[in-house]
């Protein structure tokens, strides 16, 4: 199993369709939210490109917003293989 950790931007939130649309892929296992970070499971990885589009909606205004990240690794292995990534708004 491969999670892909997605920490949200402060004051902002993933709208319910967007979960929705994450859920009814079948590479999807489980989905969970906690606090500000989004937790995407996958069954598995294959050779095949896959694109995840997570719609967020601005709730709080925040200046200065600060980069979020994205990690995906292995549930099993967590300290192993690790893909990291950082952007801000507009990147």
């Amino acid at each position: 199993m491969v999670i892909i950790e997605v920490s949200l931007l402060s004051g902002f939130v993933m709208t319910s369709r967007s979960r929705m649309l994450l859920e009814n892929r079948t590479i999807v296992k489980k989905i969970e939210v906690k606090a500000n970070v989004v937790y995407i499971y996958l069954e598995k990885l294959s050779d095949e490109s896959q694109t995840f589009i997570l719609q967020l909606e601005q709730v709080i205004q925040v200046k200065n917003l600060k980069p979020a990240s994205i990690k995906i690794y292995d549930y099993y292995q967590p300290g192993g293989l690790q893909i990291s990534y950082s952007s801000g708004v507009g990147s």
